[in-house]
């Protein structure tokens, strides 16, 4: 389609349009009724580092913004500027955090009678404490605002600190007060993981509002980019949009989309036109799902050529629900190869988690005995029946159960089930949810938004039935409906919370259920359940998916 009238404003201009602009932008004028392409007059200029264009027709007063088109270029900008300015933020955070707990600890060990030899001492430290952080990565794009290796980088920058400043002191016999660095450890650290726990939530706000986001361009068969598409979009605090896609194979764009949870994605052709589908969408980061359709020396050819537009590359290595604890790369022969370490369950590790489970739950029952005396007495004065509710559930390796909870509904309620049958609310049919149950009582709707009602299980952790963090208990009717894939449940003992119960509890589907449980076994690591629990904590407060 001839453009004369546009090719000549960006000669003025010196703004360059893409071919997919320039199209977008006739088919607007055509459309809308103005007149033919060339019959109007074009000018460009920009806005934020997009591209505006425009178009003054005989049908027009005044011109009107055709098009708001990205580009790549200033995506990429954006994402920069942003990234810089966090890490910025993030190190004055530091030097703050960091100054205050030497100075508290100074002040509160020596008083206002510290030296200049004290105070000398505390300058080398905190500087070396803010350079350990600094190389560690702590402040890095790749670690900022996801996952826990920001967390982990700052406490191991944090002990190798420490580590170094007890080796110099001890080889040069310099003498200093032990509770000095008592009172900097724990003060420092505890300050540096909440400023950085602080500056999450603010990523996370931003990036419900759209903000520091990464465009990401998915190229790989339908069934990868799809998958990909899809867990970004339901992970939206990940901070990645899914602004294009390329398919091997499908030759030049042609207008088409792929729809992923009721979004279109444009596909933007295959392989080949990868360069001119990341001027199209402004992507900064190209995923590439699947390898085998660019082969080693396409891949490379394309690493080179993003790094030419200062774009992101990313290769999905084909499998899910994998820790970064598990994976670990190793380049053999030139090529890198992804070892995928084998799930860890037994022996000492099963050990652990049993001592941890013993002296926690005996903690929470402790903890909590006024508040289970009052939810009992409440049960037992405002409806029939007994306080708790026995249930059999199957444990570890296929053993049954009686699990505990408080009563909730009416005394005889597991009788209506058959009556109810076709309200439930869980794809599937294994599960049985429903948001108001008739069955519930009134102070059993009060526990249970709050989980209380779970609290009796900790008496089935201390009697080792059940683990503070695990899968969720299942029925003996759910555990008769597995294959070989979901019995793999039943390798661990089910959990008082679990992924399932930080991730939308009754609001997911049996399928993301089932999901959740066998990525919590086999990637498990006691700094997980740790955060699990943390998590849960958040998610009762916010009575997220309680009914």
């Amino acid at each position: 389609m001839p453009l004369t009238g546009l090719r000549k404003a960006e000669a003025e201009s010196g703004i360059t349009v893409s071919r997919s602009t320039a199209e977008q932008a006739a088919h607007i004028t055509i459309s809308g009724g103005h007149c033919s392409p060339d019959a109007a007059n074009w000018s460009l200029g920009r806005d934020d580092g997009r591209v505006r264009v425009f178009a003054m027709t005989r049908y027009t007063s005044a011109r009107q913004t055709l098009v708001h088109a990205p580009t790549a270029a200033a995506g990429r900008t954006q994402r920069a500027v942003w990234e810089r300015k966090y890490a910025a933020r993030l190190l004055v955070t530091d030097v703050a955090v960091v100054c205050a707990a030497v100075i508290v600890a100074q002040y509160v060990r020596f008083g206002g009678e510290a030296g200049e030899v004290v105070t000398g001492l505390s300058v080398v430290f905190a500087t070396l404490w803010l350079t350990m952080l600094a190389i560690s990565g702590s402040r890095s794009p790749r670690v900022i605002g996801l996952g826990v290796e920001e967390y982990r980088r700052v406490i191991t920058a944090t002990f190798w600190t420490f580590g170094a400043v007890a080796i110099c002191t001890s080889v040069l016999k310099l003498q200093v007060a032990r509770g000095y660095f008592a009172i900097a450890l724990p003060a420092g650290l505890a300050g540096l993981l909440l400023a950085r726990h602080l500056w999450r939530q603010h990523v996370t706000r931003r990036r419900a509002r759209g903000e520091f986001r990464t465009a990401v361009l998915a190229i790989g068969d339908r069934r990868g980019v799809s998958t990909l598409a899809t867990e970004l979009l339901r992970n939206r605090a990940y901070g990645y949009d899914i602004v294009g896609v390329g398919i091997p194979g499908y030759g030049d764009p042609r207008g088409e989309s792929l729809n992923v949870c009721s979004r279109e994605i444009p596909i933007l052709g295959d392989e080949a036109c990868a360069l001119q589908a990341i001027e199209h969408c402004g992507a900064d980061t190209v995923a590439v799902t699947g390898t085998e359709y660019f082969g080693a020396q396409g891949l490379r050819q394309l690493t080179w050529q993003l790094e030419a537009l200062n774009v992101d590359l990313v290769v999905t290595p084909g499998v899910m629900d994998v820790t970064g604890g598990r994976l670990t790369l190793r380049p053999v022969a030139g090529f890198p190869l992804v070892h995928v370490e084998r799930p860890q369950y037994h022996g000492a590790k099963r050990f652990q988690k049993r001592m941890f489970d013993f002296c926690f739950a005996s903690a929470a029952l402790i903890a909590t005995a006024p508040l289970l005396l009052l939810i009992a007495i409440a049960i037992k004065a405002t409806s029939r029946g007994p306080v708790f509710y026995t249930a059999e559930r199957i444990g570890l390796d296929g053993a049954p159960f009686k699990m505990l909870k408080f009563r909730s509904m009416v005394d005889g309620a597991d009788n209506l089930l058959s009556d109810l049958g076709d309200l439930n609310e869980v794809d599937g049919g294994v599960l049985f949810k429903i948001r108001d149950d008739p069955r519930v009582t009134r102070v059993g709707r009060w526990i249970r938004r709050f989980s209380i009602d779970e609290l009796p299980q900790f008496i089935n952790v201390v009697k080792q039935d059940m683990s503070v963090v695990g899968p969720r208990p299942p029925l003996r009717s759910e555990v008769e409906s597995y294959d070989s894939e979901v019995m793999r449940r039943l390798l661990v003992k089910p959990g008082v919370t679990g992924l399932w119960q930080v991730s939308g509890r009754s609001d997911l589907s049996w399928t993301d259920s089932v999901r959740l449980d066998l990525s919590y076994i086999d990637n498990w690591s006691m700094i997980g359940d740790l955060l699990i629990i943390v998590k849960t904590l958040k998610a009762v407060r916010g009575r997220e998916g309680a009914y």
